[in-house]
């Protein structure tokens, strides 16, 4: 072979798509997925060429995302994370300027903060996290339920994501490992159980009676699976629900607790979504820790295992692009809490900025606090407008012609069903989309609103649905909820029988 067919012969990649790991082509993630890909696609357009679109901004409803859509952050929260990040403006000849810039009660924070990290955030912390820090998510624990929480059987994490990854990848022991997930589901379950090799064990909550969860058909799933040779091994509640927006109430509560009991499983209790509360005096919120210590069987508070999620992203806080969040385990076995840190380990820490969110969120501004005021305010106009937002686009979305949607109990989304005309079906069966993926597609070519499909998330057979974030600013809201509106008449109009 002559020196120049050498040159010319391509060489074959070392990685390549048919010998790369086959847990991540397996992987799906619909939330940050094609038409996500396709949004950012067209807000570079506008860009360019904004008249060849029909519309004038591209509106993210696809993620809960708070700030995005120009949520407003805590001034508190951020005037402490600035001086934590800037140590500078604490250095005492600095004082009679920044006393006039900076409340003293977020001085006091900040320096309080950095003495327990040790002066610096560029520096790694403890892989647990900061002790202070999770001894602030104790605290917090305790005043919400009522009952002890020990920092050390709390874990600070990116975000609740990696926490949630960290103990599903510690259940998995083999392919027949089930974990028990509602459907519809948050993606991010099914992801990473493709990522780890694990058997997804679906449950389906129940659209009629307000996305409720039936604890007879969690004990037939059970037996199905392990009649198939799975070993389900842990039952996974997101309540507030993602993308279902219901909140469960004790009762339910109490009823799945002895389920996990009786069935011998792990509950992972996701609560990302607990300030997230729209009707507090019909439906409040009750963590699966208060339930756990207060159910009357002595023998269950000390048999359940549970692991309790929660983050900075969602609520009030918004702060998503600094990834905190904790986890809190309750009655794991000692030798594979042991197992939880190493892994914890591997990682070094979470991020700091991150976790000086976390100490905020659990101790914000008390009464007489200097900014307690300021605080009450910004976080009482932001949840008041959350609640109008969820309810004016549930009455939007359910005056549509062949559109019923449920209300939004807690969380950031509303997941309305669809029933699409016969023709789009089929034009949906021609791209090879499933037809709520057309329908969502159709959305956003015509009116820059992204949205997910259900079959994202999980549905039932025969059912179509999208989720919706009620997230877009609320002067916004009126032209928002025309526009969906009006692309939806047209797309019945277009495809009908």
């Amino acid at each position: 072979m002559t020196g120049q067919n050498l040159e010319s012969t391509p060489v074959q990649k070392v990685l390549r798509i048919d010998n790369m790991n086959p847990y991540i082509r397996k992987v799906e993630y619909a939330v940050r997925g094609r038409l996500a890909i396709r949004a950012e696609e067209l807000r570079d357009q506008l860009k360019t060429n904004p008249s060849e679109l029909p519309f004038d901004a591209v509106v993210n409803c696809n993620i809960g995302n708070p700030q995005q859509l120009n949520q407003k952050p805590i001034t508190f929260f951020r005037q402490v994370a600035s001086l934590c990040e800037n140590t500078d403006l604490l250095e005492a000849d600095k004082e009679p300027i920044v006393s006039q810039l900076y409340p003293a009660d977020a001085l006091a924070r900040a320096r309080k903060l950095l003495q327990a990290i040790g002066s610096s955030i560029g520096a790694y912390s403890h892989s647990q996290g900061v002790p202070a820090i999770r001894q602030t998510v104790a605290r917090f624990l305790e005043e919400r339920d009522g009952h002890p929480a020990d920092p050390n059987a709390i874990y600070l994490t990116q975000g609740a994501s990696s926490g949630v990854q960290t103990i599903l990848t510690m259940l998995t022991q083999n392919e027949k490992s089930g974990i028990m997930v509602p459907i519809p589901q948050y993606p991010l379950y099914s992801a990473t159980l493709s990522l780890v090799g694990a058997t997804l064990v679906p449950y389906n909550l129940e659209e009629e009676s307000g996305w409720s969860l039936d604890v007879v058909k969690l004990r037939s799933q059970v037996a199905e699976a392990r009649a198939k040779g799975v070993d389900p091994r842990a039952l996974v509640i997101i309540n507030p629900g993602n993308p279902t927006g219901q909140c469960l109430d004790a009762e339910n509560i109490k009823e799945i607790l002895t389920f996990c009991h009786e069935e011998r499983l792990l509950l992972m209790a996701d609560e990302v979504y607990q300030t997230n509360i729209y009707e507090p005096e019909k439906r409040p919120f009750v963590s699966f820790k208060k339930a756990l210590m207060d159910h009357p069987n002595k023998k269950l508070q000390t048999e359940v295992e549970l692991v309790s999620f929660h983050s900075i992203s969602k609520g009030m806080v918004g702060e998503c692009g600094r990834r905190g969040g904790y986890f809190e385990c309750c009655n794991l076995d000692p030798d594979v809490m042991q197992q939880i840190y190493k892994m914890a380990s591997v990682s070094l820490c979470p991020n700091l900025h991150g976790q000086i969110l976390v100490d905020l969120m659990c101790n914000p501004p008390r009464p007489g606090d200097v900014s307690y005021e300021s605080y009450r305010s910004e976080v009482t106009e932001i949840y008041n407008s959350l609640r109008r937002r969820s309810k004016r686009l549930e009455a939007a979305f359910n005056s549509m012609t062949d559109v019923t949607c449920q209300p939004a109990l807690g969380s950031m989304y509303l997941f309305p069903r669809i029933r699409l005309p016969a023709k789009a079906i089929e034009k949906a069966k021609e791209l090879g989309l499933a037809p709520d993926a057309f329908y969502c597609e159709e959305m956003l070519e015509a009116t820059g609103v992204c949205v997910i499909p259900g079959s994202g998330f999980g549905q039932v057979e025969g059912t179509w649905h999208f989720r919706s974030t009620f997230l877009p600013q609320e002067h916004l809201f009126d032209d928002f909820c025309s526009n969906i509106a009006k692309f939806h008449n047209n797309f019945l109009a277009k495809y009908s029988d």
